[in-house]
């Protein structure tokens, strides 16, 4: 049976064939990953915007311009909800509607020029205090988090 991580919890993970240290691992990284997210989003520049609205527009931003149906499949949420979350962002001038080009019946969602400002504002706010909260990490301990992060980034993208 695993240790107790140091969370207080058993590192189990089921239905898996991870070794307990490998358990531990992904127990560490779940807890981690977590509470970073929760504190980065108080660091939000528009307190009006919830955090699935951020995410759609942070999804137009790396993707580009997409269907309400296939916002919903990268943000996994239902169509339905998509197209209420699109309203919302589009009746606050983030996003705008345009004909798509092959398919009259569908609409293309696309960021507007105050989405992209308020984007890069969020993204210059959290990054500088990330900045700042690592800047209590030592030379070996940002190595780490330098190699770490493309793997990270690649978890995120799966």
């Amino acid at each position: 049976m695993p240790e107790p991580s140091s969370h207080g919890t058993l590192a189990a993970v089921p239905d898996t064939d991870l070794t307990a240290e490998n358990a531990a691992a992904v127990n560490a990284l779940r807890s981690a990953v977590m509470r970073l997210s929760r504190r980065l989003r108080h660091q939000r520049v528009d307190e009006s915007l919830s955090p699935t609205e951020m995410s759609v527009l942070g999804t137009l931003a790396r993707c580009g311009s997409a269907t309400p149906s296939e916002l919903a499949r990268k943000e996994h949420v239902q169509p339905p909800s998509m197209t209420r979350i699109v309203g919302m962002l589009e009746g606050k001038g983030l996003v705008r509607l345009e004909p798509h080009p092959e398919d009259r019946r569908q609409k293309v969602v696309t960021q507007t020029e105050q989405a992209e400002s308020m984007l890069a504002a969020s993204r210059t706010k959290r990054n500088a205090w990330l900045a700042e909260l690592a800047g209590g990490l030592d030379e070996d301990e940002w190595a780490k988090l330098r190699e770490a992060a493309p793997v990270l980034e690649k978890l995120a993208h799966l």
